[in-house]
């Protein structure tokens, strides 16, 4: 199997990992109950991987990946952390990426004032430090999600809009926009109709590109307490690890680890599978 394709399956493989662990917050959401992956079962510590024991109540359980500090299932709370990043993933990168298009589109179309006043915004926000910008952010909005979906949909959609707003202008001297020009067609139906399909190739790249970077993002706002409140994001299963890995504890933080790693690296390999695809100024050589 290809590298891309490989990444992809994992990529899939991720996403069902996700939609199981939405399932189970769901379930106990609607019972109004705690979820099993957040339950302590303190008996039941410290677990290796591929474990089975029985708790207080006689119930046998497997811990296929071990169990941590309060004997809560570390497999169970990786689905959970899956959910969580995909989560911000898709969410950051849904604000930043249309916005950042649009402001291109905008800039490199209409010029002038329209462009120098798009310009000096995308230029004081890339002036600021955007993990600092972030944390500001997540600040203000409280512990939670909310402040990391906004903080990391702030502060990456300035590449998108530099991206953008060249091809752009590139694209209006080009024959079929002229004609439309002359047609009379309007500014809304020429954006539209023929530049967004044109640069649809490098926004559906930046999209690709900027999820890996909102998940990295995401798992180190949480690991600094910033992040998600009260649910096993990767961050916060890091913070909660390397605490004990003195004590031989190893499986909890070498687990989510390796899944912050294989997310990160499958996404960044398809960004670029696709980037070499769509977009013809980054074909490799014959």
């Amino acid at each position: 199997m290809k590298p891309p394709r490989f990444c992809l399956f994992l990529l899939v493989a991720y996403l069902l990992a996700a939609l199981v662990g939405e399932a189970a917050y769901l379930r106990a959401k609607a019972l109004d109950e705690t979820p099993s992956y957040n339950r302590p079962c303190l008996e039941l510590r410290y677990l290796p991987p591929l474990s089975r024991a029985a708790d207080a109540e006689g119930t046998e359980r497997f811990f296929l990946l071990g169990s941590d500090n309060l004997g809560r299932d570390v497999a169970r709370r990786l689905l959970q952390g899956a959910r969580i990043a995909l989560h911000v993933g898709l969410v950051s990168s849904l604000l930043a990426v249309p916005f950042g298009t649009f402001l291109g589109l905008l800039a490199g179309w209409f010029g002038r004032w329209v462009d120098a006043l798009c310009t000096w915004l995308a230029a004081t926000i890339a002036a600021v430090p955007s993990l600092l910008l972030i944390l500001a952010i997540s600040l203000v909005a409280g512990k939670g999600l909310l402040g990391v979906y906004v903080g990391i949909g702030v502060t990456t959609w300035v590449g998108v809009y530099r991206t953008v707003r060249a091809e752009t202008i590139k694209l209006r001297s080009r024959g079929y926009v002229q004609a439309a020009r002359a047609l009379g067609y309007s500014a809304p139906r020429i954006l539209v109709r023929h530049l967004l399909p044109n640069v649809a190739h490098l926004v559906i790249v930046a999209f690709s590109l900027r999820f890996p970077a909102a998940v990295s993002t995401e798992v180190f706002m949480s690991f600094l307490g910033l992040g998600a409140q009260g649910e096993p994001s990767w961050g916060v299963m890091i913070a909660n690890a390397r605490v004990r890995l003195w004590q031989g504890v190893w499986w909890e933080g070498f687990f989510v680890t390796l899944a912050v790693f294989g997310l990160v690296l499958a996404a960044n390999r398809v960004g670029d599978w696709l980037r070499d695809r769509l977009d013809p100024t980054f074909r490799p050589a014959a």
